[in-house]
């Protein structure tokens, strides 16, 4: 079972940037992916999560400004962050959730520079 995520990068204030991440390895479906946040030194907190079902859910600082899709079939999850903030520079990790366990990718690195 493995997450595979890409797409971070350094980025300008007010720039965008397109987080991926593909789930390999499962023999089951997952119910939930979605992206998590650490900043340095700070705990690692919700950005979103989309569910097979099309339902999703944002943490309130991302709310319009990022868009979250879920691929079912492909087992992706894209992150489309807009008009992004220095408040965003952390590091992002893809999660997966399925059959009560939760997954978890490498983090990449999202800097926004003021």
């Amino acid at each position: 079972v493995q997450l595979q995520a890409s797409g971070g990068g350094l980025v300008q204030a007010g720039g965008s940037l397109r987080l991926s991440c593909g789930a390999s390895g499962f023999r089951f479906s997952v119910n939930t992916m979605g992206w998590y946040r650490q900043a340095p030194g700070k705990q690692r907190e919700l950005v979103a999560t989309g569910t097979i079902y099309g339902t999703t859910n944002y943490a309130d600082p991302v709310k319009g400004r990022f868009t979250i899709s879920v691929d079912r079939d492909k087992k992706t999850v894209i992150l489309q962050m807009n008009s992004l903030k220095p408040e965003d520079t952390a590091v992002y990790y893809c999660y997966a959730s399925g059959r009560g366990t939760d997954y978890w990718g490498q983090g990449t690195l999202v800097t926004v520079s003021s």
